[in-house]
This record gives C-alpha cells, structure tokens and sequence, in this order.
C-alpha cells in the first residue's frame, strides 16, 4: 500500500511540472501570436512607437526619458533608474497596432514612476532581494545536495516562495500600465475607435504571460511540498 501511495505522490508530482510547462508555453506562444498578427496591421495615424511613446510621455510632462532602440524582439522595457525608455527594433519603428500597444505599455511604467506608484516602488525595492535569494539559493540547493533531500526541498521552496511574491506585486503592475496606456492613446486621440479592441487583445496577450508565469510558480510550490512529504 505504501508504494502505490509513493507511486500516486511520484505521479502528481510530474503531472504538475507538465502541466506548469504547458501552461508557461501556450502563454509564450500566445502573445508572439498575438504580436505577428498585430504587427501586420497598420494603425490608422500611421504613427511609429517611438512617435507614440514620445507624445504620450512629453503630454505626461516626461520630456526627460529617453527613448533609445534596442536589439531582440519584445525586449522592451522602462529603466526607472535611468529614466530611458528601450523599445525593440520592431516597435520603434512599426507603425501597427503591436508597436503602438508596446510603446504605449512602456510608457505606462514611465508614468507610474513618476506618480510614485505603491506597487512598482514595492518591486523596485525586491528586485535585489529576489534575485539574491534566487542566485545564493541556487548555490546552498547544489551544497544542500550533500545534507540530504529534506534540505534541499526546503530550500527550494524558500527560491520558489521569492519567486511568487515577486509575481504577485508584479501582476498589478503590468495590469495598471496597460491600463495606463490605453487611457492616454485614448485621452491624446492616437488611436482610432475601431482600433481600441485589437489595442486591448495585444495587450491582454501579454499580460497573460505573467498570470500564466504565477500559476505555473504555484504549480512548482505544490509539487516541491509533495515531493518533500513522500520523501519525510
């Protein structure tokens, strides 16, 4: 009876990791869907990213962000620390709904930063605790190896724990810059009427990459528990 009982742990153990994958996977492959389509069609005012991130950040009185291009796609990101605002090739240059949801998404980071948002001053202020507890974590699991699997079950959950809450205060986040961003390309006449809804799916795509990232984390925490109570 004890080991079918290991056998059932052994089972639901793997299926969550596979589950966890899956769900990370159709999330990534969902916004780079999302992205190829809306890359494709042209927004009306013919505007490039870096023209909408420009307008919609001199209108919010942010005249002192930069807006520099970077390489990679969909690696665009708001550098609060230096005030710069790096947009992918694609995105600074298009001239579609997908640069012009980015942009804006972007430029919603940038506002929050100078409203002093609750939430992103809470992440701003994790970032190095997370990532200390990830990169020493990592190396006290490698060490953990040799003083038996109870430690190294444990620590793991520590790493994974870091991990969630950090997702947790990111999710609001990167809901209120989309929110942000389709308020001002509504309030500056960027955008057409017609052209808000396929404005929200590009963005909704994305964000489901982080809500897909969290559950697929709370999958790892369950299976990590299951795999330190068969071991106890």
């Amino acid at each position: 009876m004890g080991y079918l009982t290991l056998g059932y742990e052994n089972g639901y153990t793997i299926l969550l990791g596979i589950i966890g994958f899956v769900i990370v996977l159709y999330a990534q492959s969902k916004v780079s869907k999302a992205f190829r389509n809306y890359r494709k069609v042209k927004i009306n005012s013919d505007l490039t990213g870096f023209e909408v991130a420009r307008q919609i950040l001199d209108a919010n009185g942010l005249s002192n962000v930069h807006i520099v291009e970077i390489k990679g796609e969909l690696t665009d990101h708001y550098d609060p620390t230096r005030k710069v605002l790096r947009l992918s090739k694609d995105i600074f240059h298009g001239t579609s709904i997908a640069s012009t949801a980015v942009a804006a998404h972007e430029v919603g980071h940038a506002i929050q930063d100078k409203e002093g948002y609750i939430y992103m001053k809470i992440r701003a202020a994790l970032v190095p605790v997370v990532n200390f507890v990830s990169y020493a974590g990592y190396f006290v699991l490698f060490i953990s190896i040799f003083f038996g699997a109870m430690a190294y079950f444990k620590i793991g959950i520590i790493i994974v724990l870091a991990t969630i809450i950090f997702q947790l205060i990111t999710l609001p986040v990167e809901f209120d810059a989309s929110k942000r961003a389709n308020e001002q390309l509504k309030k500056l006449r960027l955008i057409e009427i017609y052209e808000e809804k396929h404005i929200k799916d590009m963005l909704s795509a994305a964000a489901f990459t982080y809500v897909a990232s969290l559950v697929s984390s709370l999958l790892s925490l369950l299976r990590l528990i299951l795999m330190a109570q068969d071991r106890d």
